[in-house]
């Protein structure tokens, strides 16, 4: 008679994690192939139409943080004017933005902004699905967050999540942390069919246009006012004491 010990489970677990993480890689890696050459055309339009907008460099290079707080350039087609990041609002995009383009705005709300991030993927720092890469300094000092928000930084990047369906730009760093511990713990129980899933409901989320911009937290605050608080509230909450952490 055989006897199964629960190492024998573990071992199995383990083998699946692994098998999932090498297809999530290999179909990370043929999809964005394959859209890289399909959107060749749309890369050029999109191209044309930025420079013939607004002066400045057609892509937007950004310090993003991915798996183990690894940082790297993270890029999108710009649709902001140059230097935007530190006018106004900073890292926070609110609903009529000055500093948004006319083609950026159309950019944002069709997700082709975020298109060239399918050459970020081939290179290894991002996944399709994954946490949203937060920029460099957005949740404060990496080495002192607190476990809660430590933990989405346990797989790699993505272009899209299980917070970007279940909310996008309204939902608070906090909530999106959530989502992400939900979407590592899934990861491990139901692999790529999980990815499949989150792909599909961005796909519908694009198309419906929902949830562009970010909320104020208070509306009688202006733009920049409410990007002060919204950025020191959360560098707060990801580094509170683990008893003390918002669930």
């Amino acid at each position: 008679m055989i006897y199964f010990t629960p190492s024998h489970f573990n071992g199995v677990k383990g083998m699946w994690y692994l098998s999932n993480k090498f297809l999530k890689r290999f179909f990370d890696i043929v999809l964005c192939l394959i859209a890289l050459i399909l959107l060749i055309p749309v890369w050029i339009v999109v191209a044309f139409a930025i420079k013939c907008d607004s002066k400045g460099p057609i892509l937007f290079a950004q310090d993003r943080r991915t798996k183990n707080g690894r940082l790297f350039k993270m890029y999108k087609f710009r649709s902001m004017i140059v230097n935007a990041e530190s006018m106004g609002a900073g890292l926070f995009n609110y609903e009529n933005d000055p500093r948004v383009t006319r083609v950026g705005r159309f950019l944002r709300s069709t997700s082709l902004d975020e298109l060239p991030q399918i050459w970020n993927v081939i290179r290894g720092d991002l996944s399709l699905v994954g946490p949203r890469p937060c920029v460099s300094y957005e949740l404060g000092d990496f080495d002192t967050l607190n476990k809660k928000y430590k933990k989405r930084f346990e797989m790699r990047g993505g272009i899209t999540g299980l917070a970007q369906i279940m909310g996008r730009n309204e939902n608070s760093w906090n909530e999106k942390v959530i989502y992400d511990s939900i979407y590592i713990d899934k990861f491990k129980k139901q692999g790529v069919w999980l990815d499949i899933k989150i792909i599909v409901g961005t796909v519908i989320k694009v198309f419906r246009k929902q949830n562009i911009y970010e909320e104020k937290i208070d509306t009688s605050m202006n733009d920049t006012e409410a990007a002060k608080f919204a950025e020191e509230e959360t560098i707060r909450i990801a580094h509170l004491p683990e008893d003390d952490e918002v669930s």
